[in-house]
């Protein structure tokens, strides 16, 4: 196993993503891991140019949708069309069969709309009208929203939330990133990203990531941690079995980005708040004594004993 293509992606997005190293990383590894991707984030900060130059660099076909009110379901699933030439009704296909799908500002549309994706997102296929159709073979969704609650959005659903397997911010660029971003034109750049990968590729890798060795112990490990997010007194809400499933995936994908063929819990650290952040509630106890959120994962999961696996 190489981590040579991985790093050749990661260089290609860094010429157009600058000063977002982690990101960059932690989105491919979502990639790998066969998850979807949530960013938060105010706009402008270079969520679609992230989506674009992923698609670019893993030669996969991208479609975007801006997500406003007036969106319906079927804009995303398709629907039934008569043909006047045929006398027969057709299929149009919805902007979901692509490889890459940019769900943009997806908490601005309808809940019945938002619910259109459930399905694709967990089952990689969509059911119009009693027929079933497979999407793309990879298929991922990026989506952002807008984390301050703004005018005009509304939170999403627990059931979809938990369909994101991580959950990012980019945030603004620091002092000479920002500069270097000025002196460049990053819609021009993006026509520099070179492919590195292609579907077949991405599947190998993400075969290979499902092979990694992972001891009994990690496991273990990965349960109890979920186990302490659900008895946790300032949680009402803790990690769902999905939740669990997602850590492990995470953990897989982060350690082959490593070059390691087998997980360890460190592998389960760096990932632990990204995959766990979005899928918890705080009590009201909790929220009104004004704890912070990160310190209280990251405390939790230190009050947890580590694993030790024979390396």
């Amino acid at each position: 196993m190489t981590n040579e293509t991985t790093s050749q992606i990661i260089y290609e997005i860094k010429k157009v993503i600058h000063g977002k190293d982690d990101v960059i990383r932690n989105v491919l590894a979502t990639i790998l891991a066969g998850g979807h991707v949530l960013l938060e984030d105010i706009p402008g900060v270079g969520k679609t140019t992230l989506a674009v130059a992923f698609s670019k660099a893993l030669s996969l076909s991208y479609r975007r949708v801006q997500f406003t009110p007036d969106v319906l379901p079927s804009d995303l699933v398709g629907f039934q069309i008569y043909d006047k030439k045929t006398g027969d009704f057709r299929f149009q296909e919805g902007n979901i069969y692509t490889n890459l799908f940019l769900a943009d500002e997806i908490n601005r549309t309808s809940p019945k709309t938002q619910s259109a994706l459930l399905e694709v997102m967990e089952e990689r296929q969509v059911t119009v009208e009693g027929v079933m159709r497979k999407v793309p073979n990879p298929f991922f969704v990026i989506a952002t929203q807008n984390p301050f609650g703004s005018s005009g959005t509304q939170r999403l659903p627990d059931s979809q939330l938990d369909r994101f397997m991580t959950c990012l911010t980019m945030g603004y660029p620091n002092h000479q990133d920002a500069i270097n971003v000025l002196k460049g034109n990053s819609r021009e750049d993006l026509s520099d990203i070179s492919p590195i990968a292609d579907s077949d590729m991405i599947n190998k890798m993400q075969k290979e990531v499902q092979n990694l060795y992972v001891d009994d112990c990690i496991y273990d490990y990965v349960v109890t941690i979920s186990e302490e997010t659900r008895n946790h007194p300032s949680l009402s809400l803790g990690l769902s079995p999905r939740g669990s499933i997602a850590i492990l995936q995470m953990a897989k994908a982060n350690a082959y980005l490593n070059n390691r063929s087998y997980v360890i819990p460190e592998d389960i650290h760096d990932i632990f708040l990204i995959v766990s952040k979005h899928r918890i509630k705080q009590t009201t106890q909790s929220i009104a004594a004004s704890e912070d959120i990160d310190t209280l994962l990251k405390n939790l999961l230190s009050d947890v004993p580590q694993p030790k696996i024979n390396k």
